[in-house]
């Protein structure tokens, strides 16, 4: 097993790091200590993770969320690496930042992680295209207010069935590999070797999420980085990213994004 972090971005009581893991099935778990707050944003691969806040399994725009001293534990038993953009606050910076964030109650968090949501995936995927671009700060601030508001508004999720853990990570494994194909719900689950009804049951459970919403969150998002990193016709990146016409495409990325794909590709900034 490796773990590699680089640091992308750091100032006055924060920082942003990318951390890629190579650990599998077969690597030992080790807890560890979150020094101070962190956002982490999953960008590629799932595992599990376990703090005092509870247990989630996290696959790509799902958020892990860690307490400043908390101790934790990352496995990935059925899966093996990821890749992630963690966002680190000290206690006072985080605080500042909430104070100023409206619907934010909390200066500690309640739950494990998040899943991916649609009213926090324009900052993911600004996120990580900042992390290229050289301009994470404003995208920091904006991150830990909008993780610290949804993590007090988002409904407690009752535990997961964990039977099928392991079929439901390499079914997102293999969605991640290629979101270009179509995948309907009864080829996922006969992949999975499920009832179409007990496939969904347990992805949502434990993903946070349908195997649907996946499918469009990985397609959009990636949309959404080539946007951000080339001057490619809207069209070509709406037809290479897995939908079929412009229109589908214009209207499926405004309602994750709120915002059209040209007016995203206006964020891009030059460093």
């Amino acid at each position: 097993m490796t773990l590699s972090t680089t640091v992308k971005a750091h100032g006055a009581g924060w920082r942003v790091a990318e951390v890629r893991c190579t650990a599998g099935p077969h690597d030992p778990v080790q807890e560890e200590q979150h020094a101070d707050i962190c956002v982490a944003v999953v960008l590629n691969g799932s595992f599990r993770y376990r703090s005092p806040e509870g247990t989630a399994t996290l696959a790509p725009g799902a958020m892990l969320l860690g307490n400043a001293g908390a101790c934790f534990a990352c496995d990935h038993e059925h899966s093996a690496g990821d890749r992630c953009l963690a966002f680190h606050f000290d206690p006072a910076c985080f605080e500042e930042i909430l104070a100023a964030t409206p619907g934010a109650r909390r200066l500690s968090f309640t739950r494990p992680a998040l899943p991916p949501l649609p009213g926090l995936a324009r900052l993911i995927a600004s996120a990580e295209a900042a992390a290229e671009e050289g301009a994470l700060e404003e995208v920091a601030v904006e991150l830990a207010g909008a993780a610290a508001t949804a993590a007090a508004d988002a409904p407690r999720r009752s535990a997961p069935d964990l039977r099928h853990a392991g079929r439901i990570a390499e079914i997102a494994q293999w969605i991640e590999a290629d979101v270009t194909r179509k995948l309907p719900l009864d080829v996922l689950a006969q992949a999975a070797g499920l009832s179409r009804f007990h496939f969904l049951r347990a992805f949502r459970g434990l993903l946070g999420i349908t195997p649907h919403q996946f499918v469009l969150h990985q397609r959009l998002r990636r949309a959404a980085l080539r946007l951000r990193r080339s001057d490619d016709a809207v069209l070509a990146i709406a037809l290479d990213s897995g939908f079929t016409d412009l229109s589908e495409f214009n209207r499926r990325f405004r309602r994750l994004f709120g915002m059209a794909p040209t007016a995203f590709r206006r964020l891009r900034r030059s460093g």
